[in-house]
């Protein structure tokens, strides 16, 4: 396995052509292990990952204090290389519960001096809003955070689940380096209208839900039971009829990646790979396990015959059930 890089847009920096999601290390996917998740992130590092993404609210910092650990406990050689990806905005009470956005100038600039004591860095690599405020401008969100590159505590402006709208006004506010955005075989509107906006001005796609939570990563059985605590109990995708017709088409993708000698899920990070040079899969890997099947995926050539039976098996809109609950739905300026 070679590591590929990629370039975040026309104003970010070169990244390895996946990135680790870090988020179920410490949240909504049930319980975790915390010294794995520092090794899963130590081998990523190794294998020549450079980009790693978290956000502020994960677990309420405890995700962002774990991604600082083990950045403190790797190699200087391979700490340098990392580029720190976070999210913030995302509002939440003692009981975990989801209770808004906030993406007012002081909060920006409260946020980010958290984020950079919990992960014990001095800067930011990219820092985006989780999602779109709906009472304040992106403009105002955005131009805080270029002030917060100007002071050097940022490297780059980024953006994540919104529209090409807001991507266009975002733009003329200052330099987006890249959106990140849910994408994979069974999540593609993107390419309807936000993907043909972000490649006209230039900014670069980092793609989570590659696997969408495991429903399409080939290891997801019909009979398995999830926890109260894990995100996937009460997404519509995992349920009922949903599941067992989103696991048919789990079946058939299975036989493609059988006669290519991959996985399902070297398969579908394939496919988005194949996407374009401006697309960088965030593979969202818990263990080191999981991370050595992921970068596998660098190793699977999809040629234009595997593609059309990728696109016959799972055919764009295939899905059934939304990605998200209703209530998450509805806060989601891309789906707008």
């Amino acid at each position: 396995m070679t590591m590929r890089t990629r370039t975040l847009g026309t104003t970010g920096p070169r990244v390895s052509a996946l990135g680790l999601g870090c988020m179920g290390m410490s949240a909504l996917y049930g319980g975790a292990d915390r010294a794995e998740a520092v090794a899963t992130v130590h081998a990523a590092l190794e294998a020549g990952v450079t980009l790693l993404d978290t956000g502020d609210f994960y677990a309420m910092g405890h995700n962002e204090m774990l991604v600082g650990e083990a950045l403190r406990t790797a190699p200087a050689a391979r700490r340098e290389q990392a580029l720190v990806s976070v999210k913030f905005g995302a509002l939440r009470d003692p009981d975990g519960n989801w209770t808004g956005y906030d993406g007012r100038p002081a909060a920006v600039k409260n946020f980010a001096a958290y984020s950079l004591q919990r992960l014990g860095v001095d800067h930011i690599d990219v820092y985006r809003i989780a999602r779109l405020d709906p009472d304040v401008p992106i403009e105002e969100t955005v131009g805080a955070i270029a002030e917060l590159v100007e002071k050097g505590y940022v490297r780059h402006v980024g953006l994540s689940e919104v529209g090409a709208e807001t991507i266009r006004r975002a733009a003329a506010t200052a330099p987006i380096a890249d959106l990140q955005i849910e994408y994979s075989l069974i999540s593609r509107g993107i390419e309807r209208e936000i993907l043909p906006t972000t490649r006209e001005l230039g900014i670069a796609v980092t793609a989570y839900g590659v696997l969408s939570r495991g429903l399409i990563s080939g290891h997801f059985s019909r009979d398995r039971r999830l926890p109260a605590n894990d995100f996937r109990a009460h997404s519509p995708r995992f349920q009922g009829d949903n599941l067992r017709h989103n696991l048919d088409l789990v079946d058939a993708l299975r036989g493609i990646a059988e006669r290519k000698g991959a996985t399902v899920a070297q398969t579908a990070i394939a496919w988005v790979l194949s996407r374009g040079e401006d697309i960088v899969p965030l593979i969202g890997a818990r263990t080191r396990e999981r991370l050595g099947e992921s970068l596998g995926a660098l190793d699977v050539t999809l040629d234009a015959a595997d593609l059309t039976a990728i696109e016959e098996a799972v055919p764009a809109d295939a899905a059934a059930g939304d990605r998200y609950p209703a209530v998450q739905m509805a806060h989601l300026d891309s789906e707008r």
